[in-house]
């Protein structure tokens, strides 16, 4: 299997190229602006690009989309970038896919949701609050009705393993093995549902090798707000320093609207792979503890 995967220098993208290689399949990712060792470039707003990785000769079967403009309140008040960025680069794909007879796998969010009814079936009836959610929806709509190979996951809230350590887990773990101060300002009542992106990829290559199609949940057996999900990591580091200020979501003003009781239920996948096992948040921690201290 040759799989292309666009935005392969970020946290789901660096995963799944990881874990398809060990998997034996000839997989190549990309990165836009973030370089590193095992990324090629690719801009996917400018397909024709010069300096761009030639997937004519690569002749993908598969086409993973990862990359996205992610900043949730940064796009409320950057519109046509969000609109580009997520929309148009899907676009750009869908067009890919179809040159190369490939099937696309486009990376959506819980956000499609408006957190009334959490978390959430993939039949349940989407109405995204925000920018960057609504750009998610209408990119993921245009993906299941332009292409009939395809598959869409749905993640939130995602942790694990990534050379920036930009999530939000993997953050918190590195401040508080470096022994910095921690000051979190956190929702006490946004729910959602953390998975590993290790999972993710395992999970992907499953769907992927079974040639399975449409809407799929990716989700953990972790239901918890952000608040809970700070603790459960800084629980394992009794000595880290922090001050933590829990607030309702109407306090925190932030600039986009956030679907409060969010979260995925991953009732497709569960059916078709009752054996598969998602880890949690405490299994990551524990791997990321230097040894002897657990």
């Amino acid at each position: 299997m040759k799989v292309f995967i666009s935005g392969a220098s970020g946290l789901i993208g660096s995963n799944c190229l990881k874990y398809f290689k060990v998997m034996g399949w000839n997989a190549v990712g990309s990165y836009f602006s973030y370089p590193t060792s095992d990324t090629v470039y690719f801009d996917t707003l400018n397909p024709d690009h010069a300096d761009n990785f030639n997937l004519s000769d690569f002749q993908p079967d598969v086409i993973v989309h990862c990359g996205a403009l992610t900043h949730v309140d940064y796009c409320e008040d950057h519109i046509e970038e969000s609109e580009q960025k997520t929309v148009h680069s899907t676009k750009n794909l869908i067009e890919l896919a179809r040159r190369f007879n490939s099937k696309l796998v486009y990376i959506s969010t819980d956000y499609v949701f408006d957190g009334q009814h959490g978390p959430y079936h993939e039949n349940d009836t989407t109405n995204p609050l925000s920018v960057y959610a609504k750009h998610k929806l209408e990119a993921e709509e245009m993906v299941l009705r332009e292409l009939t190979n395809c598959l869409v996951l749905r993640v939130t809230n995602v942790y694990g393993n990534e050379e920036r350590e930009k999530n939000f887990v993997s953050r918190i773990i590195r401040q508080c093995l470096n022994g910095e101060k921690l000051k979190l300002k956190l929702p006490l009542d946004q729910y959602a549902t953390p998975v590993n992106a290790w999972d993710v990829a395992r999970a992907m290559y499953l769907l992927l090798r079974d040639q399975h199609l449409g809407i799929f949940h990716m989700a953990s057996t972790d239901w918890m707000n952000r608040v809970e999900l700070a603790l459960t990591v800084l629980k394992y580091f009794p000595n880290a320093e922090y001050e933590l200020i829990a607030e309702t979501t109407e306090q925190l003003q932030q600039a986009a609207k956030r679907p409060l009781m969010g979260g995925l239920q991953k009732t497709r996948f569960a059916q078709l792979y009752p054996e598969f096992l998602f880890s949690n948040v405490d299994d990551f921690v524990r791997i990321k503890l230097p040894k002897g201290s657990d």
